[in-house]
């Protein structure tokens, strides 16, 4: 039985609605006897929103950065929460997990974490159990047992290192547009899909401000070699995206 993780990102999971169209995307793969596991955003623009409130109470201290995590790290939670309720309601067993639940540990940066290792010995044994696992993506918890945040792109980041912490099959990054284009295609018509990148051209295009994926994310495909999949939560197009090493 293979393991399968699946992303997706705040705009997939912003309303009671779309977390119902993106329950039915997970059920399809739970179907076909795969091991799910699943890894969430927070919901829309809920980081934003919890940024602009923090400013307006406090400013910018050492004390806040390990306040603002704990701030942060909340919206994840409430995503998972909420796609965990829909899938049971639904009938099929799944379990949400906190960043730091699932093993997640990493190093002593705010904001910007980076992961150091995975205990996956829980997600596992929620598996083995058939339950469909909900990650929260983004955080962690450090070596002063603080949670912390992983930065920009840090759900996608969660995914790939997850996926090859479990030695998954594949890693899909879902979200509102279906692969890699050469610019925005919500804003730009002549956008063109690309039909495959290599890691390195992921990293390039990445570093030269594309807003795709976040190259510690790439990096860590490379590294252990997880193919990464994007695909759209909102139609069912081909196969779009998969980065792979050249």
């Amino acid at each position: 039985m293979d393991t399968t993780v699946l992303k997706f990102g705040g705009s997939s999971v912003a309303d009671n609605e779309k977390l119902k169209i993106v329950a039915k995307k997970i059920i399809e793969l739970y179907k076909k006897n795969h091991k799910i596991v699943v890894v969430v955003s927070a919901q829309g623009k809920t980081t934003d929103k919890l940024i602009l409130e923090a400013k307006e109470l406090a400013e910018k201290t050492k004390e806040k950065d390990r306040e603002m995590d704990v701030l942060l790290s909340s919206g994840e939670q409430m995503s998972t929460a909420k796609l965990s309720m829909v899938l049971n309601q639904m009938g099929y067993p799944a379990i949400s997990l906190t960043g730091w639940q699932a093993g997640i540990y990493t190093n002593n940066t705010n904001q910007n974490a980076i992961i150091k290792w995975i205990d996956t010995s829980r997600i596992r044994e929620e598996l083995e159990k058939r339950k469909i696992v909900i990650l929260a993506g983004f955080q962690g918890l450090n070596e002063n047992m603080d949670i912390t945040t992983l930065g920009r792109g840090g759900s996608d980041t969660t995914a790939v290192a997850i996926a090859a912490a479990l030695g998954a099959k594949n890693c899909y990054i879902f979200s509102d547009v279906d692969g890699v284009y050469t610019t925005d295609p919500n804003r730009l018509e002549t956008a063109k899909k690309l039909p495959a990148l290599s890691y390195e051209e992921m990293i390039e295009i990445s570093s030269e401000g594309a807003k795709v994926l976040h190259n510690r994310c790439v990096e860590i495909g490379e590294k252990f070699k997880v193919p990464i999949i994007t695909k759209s939560t909102f139609n069912d197009k081909p196969r779009n995206r998969n980065y792979r090493h050249h």
